[in-house]
């Protein structure tokens, strides 16, 4: 069998795949063919049906939900782990912002949506273009994700809003980045065996931490080492080796608000997770 996985360059997914990326890992009895892509591109392409697994945001995962399954393990998803805006501390448009998103089918997306300022300018772009942007003095605000959170100050960027700790306050309930999908189409037991392949990627970058690392400098964004740990630390936890059913609940209220400010169709059916097929 032959499947095609599309994943981010970031630290935390690269960490996570590092067993699979570097071949220490393999799927029995499937070849898969893994590509690195920004996460609003990931998102457009399992959309368009290019992708049998992709890393792809909750959001878009909530919208697509007729066509998908979410896999136990590999998702981003905790506390203290969420998107913020930030930007100068005085802009050039006070009274309607010009503000900067990672992709309209983000979950960064729907959390400016439900907590940023009604009033703004909205500009879509790839996430890796919004702090320079910012720095740069042509928008006002940005939602950075990513290694953004912890670079943001040496721009002289300052903290507008936390959007993950508003969630967490509104919600109680861990805030859900996003997770690994599979089409419908892929066999149950191919989706179980990447699964668990994933898994068995995230213990080999635990024992082989070095070539893990190296594996990430490759692709970040951030080459600091401090920051690059500091990623791996915050965004790979528990929740991504099994989504559990703290995830399968936090998932379960972002549906809610996505719903009720019209991101996702009040028709479109629960997003499953596979294994318990629990919906959500």
């Amino acid at each position: 069998m032959k499947y095609t996985l599309g994943i981010s360059p970031c630290p935390n997914d690269v960490w996570a795949f590092a067993g699979l990326l570097s071949g220490a890992i393999r799927v029995p009895g499937i070849e898969l063919a893994i590509e690195l892509h920004d996460v609003q591109e990931l998102n457009s392409a399992l959309a368009s049906g290019r992708y049998d697994f992709a890393k792809t945001s909750f959001l878009a995962a909530l919208q697509l939900s007729s066509e998908l399954v979410m896999l136990r393990s590999g998702s981003a998803l905790g506390f203290g782990v969420g998107p913020i805006l930030v930007g100068r501390a005085q802009p050039t448009r006070a009274t309607k912002p010009h503000v900067l998103l990672p992709g309209p089918n983000t979950t960064a997306h729907l959390l400016f949506r439900l907590y940023g300022p009604s009033e703004a300018t909205v500009e879509q772009v790839i996430f890796s273009d919004i702090l320079p942007r910012l720095s740069a003095g042509s928008a006002d605000m940005g939602v950075c994700i990513h290694e953004g959170r912890f670079v943001y100050q040496s721009l002289g960027l300052d903290l507008v809003l936390d959007l993950g700790a508003r969630w967490e306050a509104d919600a109680q309930a861990p805030l859900p980045l996003g997770g690994i999908a599979a089409r419908r189409s892929v066999p149950a037991a191919s989706m179980a065996a990447v699964d668990e392949a994933i898994r068995a990627s995230l213990a080999w970058a635990q024992a082989h931490e070095a070539e893990a690392l190296e594996l990430c400098r490759r692709h970040a964004q951030e080459l600091d080492e401090h920051v690059l740990r500091a990623h791996i630390e915050l965004y790979v936890n528990a929740h991504t080796i099994d989504l559990g059913t703290i995830g399968v609940h936090a998932l379960n209220i972002l549906s809610e608000r996505a719903r009720a400010v019209g991101l996702v169709a009040a028709q479109t059916p629960p997003l499953l997770v596979r294994a318990t097929l629990a919906p959500c």
